[in-house]
């Protein structure tokens, strides 16, 4: 598994504020806790992009939430769960990801 790839597997879950998985259990080999830019970017950035999924999706136990109420999870969580500047980055973006998710609809 190349670096990138490894990276994003191993840290995606962990908060920019350094809680969250896998601080909060017993980490995977060479997965110690990180925090803040300390977090390699494309975990950082493919953290945003996977709550935003996880909330804007059907789930068998959910509705999709709209794209407003899930920009707004991210905008309140930025700098503690999610990397502020990735988040500004993601809002920036919207006709994007409205074209996305328009195209990959449930």
């Amino acid at each position: 598994m190349d670096a990138w790839a490894r990276d994003v597997v191993l840290h995606h879950h962990q908060r920019y504020d350094g809680g969250g998985y896998p601080a909060t259990g017993e980490p995977p080999p060479g997965c110690g806790s990180l925090a803040g830019e300390d977090i390699p970017l494309a975990a950082r950035i493919t953290a945003v992009a996977d709550v935003y999924d996880a909330l804007a999706s059907k789930r068998v136990y959910k509705p999709p939430m709209s794209y407003e109420g899930a920009c707004d999870i991210l905008r309140r969580d930025a700098g503690s769960h999610f990397d502020p500047v990735v988040v500004e980055a993601f809002l920036s973006i919207q006709d994007v990801v409205l074209a996305i998710r328009d195209r990959y609809a449930d």
